[in-house]
């Protein structure tokens, strides 16, 4: 398992060296940041996945077989991870704060699709927000432009 995930990681790697924006490593980190907010109340919404799906198809102009493979890979990257440092660590690599804070807000949209915000879900959100190193006022600003959204 954990060796598919490198092999992908590995085959972008040299692209990313010379092109530092290219986006193709950041894919997979983003969507396992977005699978575990979605883990992490009791239940998944089928709103949850779609907020999912939306998201990465409009951040990174997929179609709709590449996001529904890469979502596959975050699920299995998910369960195999033992933590979020090694995704949040290329993320931070290569966004900047912006960029990092318009990650939290694609979150807090994935955690706020199913109308119910869970004690869970927020202590993930925070958790994520200092991996990536976000600002406190910049992880409120994400949540509040989030939950307007949702409204």
């Amino acid at each position: 398992m954990l060796g598919s995930l490198r092999r992908f990681f590995d085959a972008f790697l040299p692209a990313a060296e010379a092109n530092p924006a290219l986006e193709h490593t950041l894919q997979l980190a983003t969507a396992v940041l977005l699978v575990e907010v979605m883990r992490s109340d009791a239940t998944i919404a089928p709103a949850e996945r779609e907020s999912m799906f939306n998201t990465l198809r409009e951040r990174f102009t997929l179609t709709a077989g590449e996001v529904t493979a890469l979502i596959d890979m975050a699920e299995e990257a998910a369960r195999d991870a033992r933590d979020l440092h090694s995704f949040t660590m290329r993320l931070n690599a290569q966004l900047d704060r912006p960029q990092k804070a318009r990650v939290i807000e694609y979150l807090w949209q994935v955690a706020y699709a199913d109308g119910h915000l869970d004690a869970h879900e927020q202590h993930v959100m925070r958790k994520i927000a200092d991996l990536l190193h976000i600002p406190h006022g910049d992880y409120i600003s994400a949540k509040m432009r989030a939950k307007n959204a949702a409204a």
